[in-house]
């Protein structure tokens, strides 16, 4: 089963320690919310977990198999959504793609480069929520995946993780513009520190009064 276990003292950051962890976290399949501040290292967070970065102090422990979606991710502008999902996924899923883009309302039949920023989104979006192995292993790092999205697309992808969250481990990092959304596991980035929320804090808006 898919885990990740972040040791108090482990650090993030590029030439010096830009957070540090400052208690043990673990987490489990699921969906966790990974809030703060722009420039507090959020995506040096996941980035990090995902491997693609060093920790500048201690080490953590990932079981599973693990995926960074960026928030920038792009394809060739000539090629059309359908083109990007034959290309990425087998054929035996690739039906179920088209349906969730569907659903989603993107336009998989218009080229890449003439898609608005909030469906480009979507393209990569929908080849990583189809990629999954789906045993139980997967781990999922989301740099901002909400950006560009309107608010059906984003309950659409929130309603399909929660379809799955007892098989895959989801961190997402994100700038929520609703107060009353729901985040019943997050961690924070503060103060340089990283940690999770005290007791009683489950939505944005009492979690964002916790940021610094």
């Amino acid at each position: 089963m898919s885990a990740v276990r972040i040791p108090k003292g482990f650090g993030i950051g590029y030439e010096s320690t830009l957070a540090t962890c400052d208690e043990e976290v673990d987490l489990g399949p699921g969906t966790h919310f990974l809030l703060a501040r722009n420039g507090r290292g959020k995506t040096t967070l996941l980035k990090t977990l995902s491997g693609l970065l060093k920790p500048t102090e201690g080490a953590f422990v990932l079981e599973g198999n693990r995926q960074f979606i960026s928030d920038e991710l792009t394809y060739d502008r000539e090629l059309a959504a359908s083109h990007v999902f034959a290309a990425f996924l087998s054929g035996s899923i690739r039906k179920e793609a088209h349906a969730f883009a569907e659903e989603l309302e993107l336009d998989v039949a218009k080229p890449f480069g003439k898609l608005s920023f909030g469906n480009r989104k979507k393209v990569g979006l929908v080849v990583a929520e189809f990629s999954l192995i789906g045993d139980g292993t997967d781990v999922m790092f989301y740099d901002e995946p909400f950006t560009g999205l309107d608010t059906p697309a984003r309950e659409a992808l929130l309603k399909r993780w929660r379809e799955s969250e007892e098989r895959v481990l989801r961190v997402i990092s994100c700038h929520p513009d609703l107060d009353e959304m729901s985040m019943p596991s997050a961690m924070l980035i503060s103060d340089g520190r990283i940690g999770r929320p005290g007791a009683g804090a489950t939505t944005w808006s009492e979690l964002k009064k916790l940021l610094n």
